[in-house]
């Protein structure tokens, strides 16, 4: 499962470093060091491991390389905290294993979890 987890990483991080080698702009610092500002309001759409879709709300909020998420998916609410690292946002959220999102160019944050078992998608609203 760690090896899942380090492969799954790998290839997210893999994602956000040609984007940020073209130079891409964001909140703070230089071209390369520059933290995405992911702070707001998205809308959720995951698929959970047992391959049930949900969808859902997410506020993050942001101070500098730190993050916290709630997400509100019917009447369930989760809460988590992490950091950012170039566009790769980990979130500990209470599980056995972290919320691992790459930010993309459009702003959506495509992420995983349950060691890479299940898939989540937020849009900014």
């Amino acid at each position: 499962m760690l090896t899942r987890r380090l492969i799954l990483t790998g290839l997210l991080a893999g994602l956000a470093l040609p984007a940020l080698a073209q130079g891409k702009k964001s909140a703070g610092g230089d071209d390369m060091t520059r933290l995405p500002g992911i702070d707001g309001a998205y809308t959720a759409a995951g698929l959970n491991a047992d391959g049930s879709k949900y969808r859902g709300q997410v506020e993050i909020t942001q101070q500098g390389d730190a993050v916290e998420f709630t997400w509100t998916v019917g009447t369930d609410t989760f809460r988590g905290q992490g950091t950012i690292e170039a566009r790769v946002v980990t979130v500990d959220w209470g599980a056995a294993t972290p919320v691992i999102y790459v930010v993309m160019d459009d702003g959506e944050l495509h992420g995983t979890w349950d060691d890479g078992a299940a898939l989540e998608k937020l849009t900014p609203r």
